[in-house]
């Protein structure tokens, strides 16, 4: 039997982040997804180290015996290239990144697993996630303290305990080694999908859309349409055998490299509908300088086109100027707009979140951005708890803002993260050492939250850029 892997990837800057922190790598042997993490510039830094440290590996110049070691290795050698780069660079200093791989040799697939990223197995149409996620939130599952229904909602989810960093400590990824059968459809992707993306209608998608781009493309758009706040990256592959497909029916072998790893790293989001979308259409339109004036100008050139040279005797009237157009246009142009933008800023004011206020936890009405001078979100509780009090990560989680879907769901996520934070403290000397998201291993109540991490769902066969 002669095995392949028909695959496709795409990544999106998502409609909230700036940057795409994400990078994706789809080849003939290799599959890889990485979420970077440490800051603006950071984050996209290190996802795209950890790409360009294991694209080599996408060859024939490993066997099924040692192609776990070399994935290893390669994890291993991308962890010191993160430190190098941190020690050249000083304000890249806590970088960090997931990293979700696998490695394919004839019909036997190494996969290498660190952080929240995660692989997804779809075999006879069920889908089961075959990685298990480093953070503290699924260390509470696992110990028995909180329910898997109950991680989903939990606001230190995102917390991750073990991830591919610049600290010059060895966190050995979860290694395994798994058969590939015909059939079988593998996908990758970062938590901006699955973290707004049931796992039934991730299985629902992947069972019915045949195509793998078609299949990657539609599951990015699900988790734009549902409000991803962060950037999304997918990768679906499928397993194919060779001797039962047509001649010239063969899977490409050009590898797809997306993300900040990739040449066009910088493409806005690709989102095509819904009311989040709207909304982060009409705050970067918002937040665009505009000089209509300059319109104006160009449209008020004359364009009769009438020579001024020309036969006296010719006494008809040449074309009137059409400068009423512009103003017109603009007009119109701006009713546009101001209705748009009021739909949107409605919009935003049906959202709330748990921040910060008056160092406090606070419960906010809107959006944690703003659009020009036009502040999104308003304070609309302070619940008395100080973040003073509160351990470091929970601070930072509340910094980056934990989204709720009513007002009432977001005083209960408030009231549960301090009750947690508290209950956390109380247990501290109890929990194992984890590590942040981008420091080494410490005790989980102290747990650093791992920021949140811009770019294109384009798919691009450039390789990896330099970071």
């Amino acid at each position: 039997m002669n095995i392949a892997l028909r695959y496709a990837a795409v990544s999106d800057v998502g409609l909230v982040r700036s940057n795409n922190q994400d990078s994706g790598y789809a080849g003939p042997h290799l599959l890889v997804v990485a979420d970077g993490m440490g800051g603006h510039a950071g984050g996209d830094v290190a996802s795209s180290l950890a790409i360009a440290a294991l694209a080599p590996l996408d060859g024939e110049s490993h066997g099924p015996d040692d192609a776990l070691s070399h994935l290893e290795a390669s994890i291993d050698s991308a962890r010191q290239d993160l430190v190098e780069r941190s020690e050249l660079t000083p304000e890249l200093a806590g970088m960090g990144t997931t990293v979700t791989a696998i490695l394919r040799s004839g019909n036997a697939l190494a996969m290498a697993h660190l952080g929240d990223s995660r692989a997804y197995l779809l075999r006879d149409g069920v889908l089961n996630q075959v990685t298990t996620d480093h953070t503290f939130v699924q260390h509470l599952v696992d110990t028995g303290r909180i329910t898997p229904e109950e991680a989903e909602y939990h606001p230190q989810r995102n917390v991750v305990m073990r991830v591919l960093g610049d600290f010059d400590v060895d966190l050995t990824p979860d290694m395994s080694v798994r058969e590939a059968r015909p059939g079988d459809r593998w996908m990758l992707c970062s938590d901006g999908l699955s973290g707004f993306v049931s796992i039934e209608t991730l299985e629902h998608t992947l069972s019915t859309v045949a195509d793998t781009d078609e299949c990657a493309d539609h599951l990015l758009q699900l988790a734009l349409r549902a409000g991803s706040t962060d950037n999304v990256t997918v990768v679906v592959a499928d397993v194919v055998d060779l001797d039962t497909l047509a001649d010239g029916a063969g899977p490409s072998t050009v590898p797809v490299v997306v993300g900040s790893a990739a040449v066009d790293r910088d493409r806005p989001t690709s989102a095509q509908d819904g009311p989040a979308a709207r909304a982060a259409t009409l705050v970067a339109t918002a937040s665009a300088e505009e000089t209509p004036e300059a319109s104006a100008d160009t449209a008020e050139t004359p364009q009769d086109g009438t020579d001024v040279a020309g036969d006296d005797s010719d006494v008809r009237p040449g074309k009137r100027s059409r400068r009423w157009i512009a103003p017109v246009v603009t007009i119109a142009i701006l009713a546009v707009v101001g209705a748009g933008g009021l739909y949107g800023y409605r919009w935003t004011q049906q959202q709330y979140y748990v921040g910060v206020s008056d160092g406090q936890v606070a419960v906010f009405r809107g959006i944690p951005t703003s659009a020009g001078p036009l502040t999104l979100s308003t304070p609309i509780q302070l619940t008395g708890d100080k973040v003073d009090d509160l351990p470091p990560y929970v601070v930072d989680r509340l910094t980056e803002t934990i989204s709720a879907t009513s007002i009432d769901d977001a005083r209960d996520r408030a009231a549960r993260l301090v009750a947690d934070a508290r209950a956390d403290a109380d247990a501290s000397t109890q929990e194992p050492a984890g590590t942040g998201a981008t420091t080494p291993p410490v005790d989980p109540a102290t747990a650093p939250a791992a920021p949140a991490d811009g770019t294109t769902t384009e798919t691009t066969t450039d390789p990896p850029a330099a970071p």
